[in-house]
């Protein structure tokens, strides 16, 4: 489980852009709150940052070509298992459009996920 650096979706191969799609649908569902190393940044923020963030993802796989249930751009929506979020877990955020959606992407971060991807063969 990784949220991949913002910067490094529109340079993930396939594979791994539709991993990232389902792991963001996993979190926003079931998944959310459960503790996974990689991971557990996302719950110290509002699950609206995952949305954002998810809608990054989705962005990207649409200017690919690829389709994604519509139901994912809802940012309440949490998959058919779920109850929906509601509005008051959407707390406030600190969220810039000129920033990463989550102040722990930074550069290091940056370089952990390359170095990651080309422990996997990817030579972004």
């Amino acid at each position: 489980m990784r949220l991949w650096h913002e910067q490094l979706l529109p340079k993930l191969p396939r594979q791994q852009l539709l991993g990232q799609h389902r792991e963001c649908c996993a979190l926003r569902g079931n998944g959310w709150g459960k503790k996974h190393a990689t991971v557990n940044y996302v719950f110290h923020h509002s699950p609206y940052i995952l949305y954002l963030y998810h809608m990054k993802v989705m962005s990207e796989m649409k200017r690919r070509g690829y389709r994604n249930a519509t139901q994912w751009e809802d940012p309440y929506y949490r998959g058919k298992a779920c109850p929906p979020f509601l509005k008051q877990d959407f707390n406030k955020t600190n969220y810039h459009p000129d920033h990463p959606i989550y102040p722990e992407h930074n550069q290091d971060y940056l370089l952990e996920c390359i170095e990651n991807l080309r422990e996997k063969g990817i030579c972004l």
